[in-house]
C-alpha cells in the first residue's frame, strides 16, 4: 500500500461520519426550538409581551421563524452529503418521483381540506378582531389519518430516488421529529377540542391509514 493512500482513507472514512451527525445535530436543534415556539408557554409569553396582537401574529411569525431555522439544516446537508448509499435506476427512479409528487399534491390536499390561510397566519393577521378558533376537520384526508400533512412528508422523505449517509441521517430524525411532534400537537388539540377530539382519536390512526377502514364524519367545532 502506498504511503499517501491510508490518510486519505481516514480523511474519507471522517468526511462520511460528520456528513451524518452534523445532519442528525440541526435537525434535533431545529426540532427543539420548533417545538418550544409551539408550547403553550411560548403562546402565554407572546401574550404578555404583546398583549392581544399575539393572537393575530404568532401563527405568521412561528411559520416564518419556522421556514427560516429549516434553511440552515438544508445548507448542512447540502455542505456535507455524506457516502452514497444507493442510487435508483430507470424506470424505478421515475416510479419515486411519481411518488413524492403524489405525496405532495396529497400534501396540498390536506392544507385545502382545512384551511391553508389560517394555517399560514394571514387569516389571523388579517382578523379586525380576535380570530376565530378553527373548527377540527375529521373528513376527506383526516377520515383516514389524524395527521395526513407528516403523512404525506413522510411519503415524500422516504421516496427519494438517492440516498447517502446525510440523507438517511436527515430522514431518520426528521421522522423521529414527526412522531414526537405529532404527539405534542395531539395534546395541544385535546386541549382545544376536548372530548371531540378523543373520541377522533379512538376512531382514527395517527399516521399510517387502514385503507380497509374508512371513516366518513362531520367537522366538529372547538368546545365552548
Amino acid at each position: 500500500m502506498a504511503p499517501g493512500h491510508t490518510p486519505y482513507r481516514q480523511h474519507e472514512g471522517w468526511c462520511g461520519i460528520v456528513g451524518p451527525l452534523l445532519t442528525l445535530l440541526a435537525v434535533a436543534i431545529y426540532g427543539v426550538v420548533h417545538s418550544l415556539l409551539a408550547s403553550f408557554a411560548a403562546k402565554r409569553l407572546a401574550r404578555q409581551l404583546a398583549g392581544s396582537r399575539a393572537d393575530r401574529l404568532y401563527r405568521l411569525g412561528f411559520n416564518l421563524v419556522g421556514g427560516l431555522t429549516f434553511l440552515p439544516v438544508l445548507a448542512v446537508l447540502a455542505a456535507f452529503p455524506g457516502q452514497m448509499l444507493y442510487r435508483i435506476a430507470a424506470p424505478w427512479f421515475l416510479l419515486a418521483l411519481a411518488g413524492q409528487l403524489a405525496a405532495f399534491a396529497l400534501l396540498l390536499l390536506g392544507l385545502l381540506q382545512t384551511d391553508p390561510w389560517h394555517f399560514l397566519g394571514l387569516r389571523q393577521l388579517l382578523a379586525e378582531e380576535r380570530p376565530e378558533t378553527p373548527r377540527l376537520v375529521v373528513s376527506g384526508l383526516y377520515a383516514w389519518v389524524r395527521h395526513p400533512l407528516y403523512t404525506a412528508g413522510l411519503l415524500f422523505l422516504w421516496l427519494t430516488p438517492v440516498m447517502t449517509t446525510s440523507v438517511l441521517a436527515f430522514n431518520l430524525a426528521l421522522t423521529a421529529y414527526i412522531f414526537v411532534g405529532s404527539q405534542l400537537e395531539e395534546r395541544r388539540l385535546l386541549a382545544e377540542f376536548g372530548e371531540a377530539y378523543a373520541a377522533y382519536q379512538r376512531q382514527t390512526p395517527r399516521l399510517l391509514p387502514l385503507p380497509w377502514k374508512p371513516h366518513s364524519r362531520t367537522d366538529a367545532p372547538p368546545r365552548s
